[in-house]
């Protein structure tokens, strides 16, 4: 027996359930006519991933069962296809259960819904908050392709034993694990792990079938894969693409072997770099935005996120407006016009200095004898914010944030200044990885935009907000390495203060940085969203209150 199964890892909007069903439409037309016999699609494929309190809405979900019919409808000529369909199912509106839908996969043959299969396994962690809108299935669901028996997992299905081994009892002979799994560093190889033990624990191959794409702040790396019976990788698909990707099932002497394509997992630095471009161009994209400007300082930050923005929307698409203070250091202009020039981007200049002294003028007596301190370096950023926010109001751009995890951690950030904008590219990319990055994106060009983008200067020397005279970050900051390494212990990972300061760090560090981590919470709440690329990010992952006693 040989069966060709391809897995639709496609690129969803949420909400736009006509266009979703469509592309689902001509992916399955397109297998069909390759000799596909069963096409997987993504979790909630007919909908996007993750609707949120859309959910809670009964035209959207009205709008949800259209699309599952249309796409039944015209798939129905499609002779010998098999499409499991992702999709929520609105509840009877005479249950009384709390939530108002289930997570669901219907098997669609033939212009019918054979059988649907509801996730049972809801995660509550992270970013997810599935028990606020869905209810459990509890039971297993098996079909048949071409004489094979496929057992339906729905993502956190599979990361727990229960499930997987229904499907078995069931008479399966192969999983079919379809997934709107976020991506994070690492996250790759976590599920490939996690797969391998259901395989183990069943001895059934598997096929993992993930969505790709950005969402808000999650991105979706695709990679879908399939693992043998022995639990080895037999096929893996690109990362960060759209792909309709074919999988060889053969049946010989009752044994069931997968083959295809297997993709290498790239670096940490390339994924990384994937998932920003990938965040970028798909809130641009999908928001309408025409393009991205940003302040560009001549600091790491705003080059790292200026090459981001080039690689995800093109040079065309993308502005720099570098705004001096009387504390700009002559280095930070040239250097901010040597890699404009070398992106081949528009670069405005508009200086800050006329309307900084208008400021100090207005404020003047109420500031009388009163030394300069932060407050006028907030000015400097505000005005900043204005502006940019200015050019964006006008020509309709975003404004893309230039501030990383560590500033977004500590607070070393100004509230309608350096945080003004629509979309926070670096929000939780800590500092000491900025730099790598920077290093990483001179030394590849996985875009073609251009080799070598940021000036080597800019990467060497002292980081500084330049917002008074010989003012460098590691005045205000610990060293990064240090800073960053806390931050991941106490925020990414729950390690309490003790056990911090046990493992080797100065107790005033580990005290000084959870102290502003706790104290800054309120300025991340007005923080524009940014793109997710680690466990834990200050967005949906972090939800602590602004009015807290607690520290340790």
């Amino acid at each position: 027996m040989t069966l060709s199964i391809c897995t639709a890892q496609l690129n969803f909007v949420v909400g736009d359930m006509p266009g979703n069903a469509q592309k689902i439409i001509a992916a399955a037309r397109e297998a069909h006519a390759q000799g596909v016999q069963l096409l997987l699609t993504p979790e909630l494929a007919i909908c996007g991933y993750a609707a949120e309190d859309l959910f809670l809405r009964p035209a959207f979900l009205a709008a949800c069962d259209d699309a599952v019919k249309t796409v039944a409808r015209e798939t129905a000529g499609l002779q010998g296809l098999v499409i499991l369909l992702g999709h929520p199912q609105a509840i009877s509106a005479d249950n009384e259960a709390p939530s108002v839908c289930r997570n669901a996969a219907s098997v669609l043959r033939d212009g019918r819904i054979e059988q649907t299969y509801f996730k049972r396994e809801l995660p509550n962690y992270q970013v997810f908050d599935e028990r606020r809108y869905f209810l459990p299935g509890h039971k297993p669901c098996v079909f048949e392709v071409a004489g094979l028996k496929v057992g339906v997992l729905i993502c956190e299905d599979a990361w727990f034993a229960s499930a997987a081994r229904d499907a078995a009892a069931a008479g399966a002979q192969l999983l079919a694990v379809i997934n709107a799994s976020p991506f994070h560093l690492g996250k790759s190889a976590e599920r490939e792990q996690t797969m391998r033990e259901r395989v183990v624990e069943t001895g059934l191959p598997l096929i993992y079938a993930h969505l790709v794409g950005g969402q808000d702040e999650v991105v979706f790396e695709g990679r879908s894969f399939a693992l043998g019976a022995d639990g080895t990788v037999a096929a893996r698909a690109p990362g960060f693409k759209e792909n309709l990707f074919h999988i060889g099932v053969e049946r010989a002497q009752g044994a069931i072997v997968l083959g295809a394509d297997i993709h290498p997992v790239p670096s940490a630095e390339a994924d990384l770099w994937d998932a920003l471009v990938m965040g970028v161009r798909d809130y641009v994209g999908k928001n309408g935005f025409p393009g991205a400007l940003l302040g560009l300082s001549g600091g790491i930050d705003s080059a790292l996120v200026l090459a981001v923005a080039v690689d995800a929307l093109g040079p065309s698409k993308v502005r720099a407006v570098m705004m001096p203070s009387p504390y700009t250091a002559d280095i930070s202009w040239i250097d901010a016009r040597d890699m404009a020039q070398r992106l081949n981007v528009r670069y405005d200049e508009i200086s800050i200095k006329p309307q900084f002294e208008a400021f100090k003028s207005a404020l003047a007596d109420e500031f009388a004898g009163l030394p300069e301190d932060t407050t006028e370096e907030n000015l400097q950023a505000r005005i900043r914010g204005t502006l940019l926010m200015a050019l964006s109001n006008k020509f309709g751009s975003v404004v893309l944030t230039t501030g990383n995890k560590s500033e977004m951690a500590t607070g070393y950030c100004t509230l309608y200044g350096d945080m003004a904008g629509g979309f926070a590219v670096i929000k939780d990319v800590v500092k000491t990885r900025v730099f790598a990055l920077a290093r990483w994106r001179n030394a590849n060009d996985p875009y073609g935009t251009g080799s070598n983008p940021i000036p080597e200067r800019i990467i060497t020397r002292p980081p500084s907000a330049e917002l008074r005279p010989d003012q460098k970050d590691q005045d205000s900051l610990p060293p990064y390495d240090v800073l960053d390494a806390i931050v991941e212990r106490y925020m990414e990972n729950d390690e309490p203060i003790e056990s911090i300061i046990s493992a080797g760090f100065a107790r005033a560090d580990v005290e000084r940085v959870t102290r502003l981590i706790k104290l800054n919470e309120y300025k991340r709440r007005q923080a524009p969203v940014g793109i997710r690329v680690t466990r834990r990010s200050f967005g949906k992952d972090w939800r602590y209150p602004i009015t807290s006693k607690f520290r340790a």
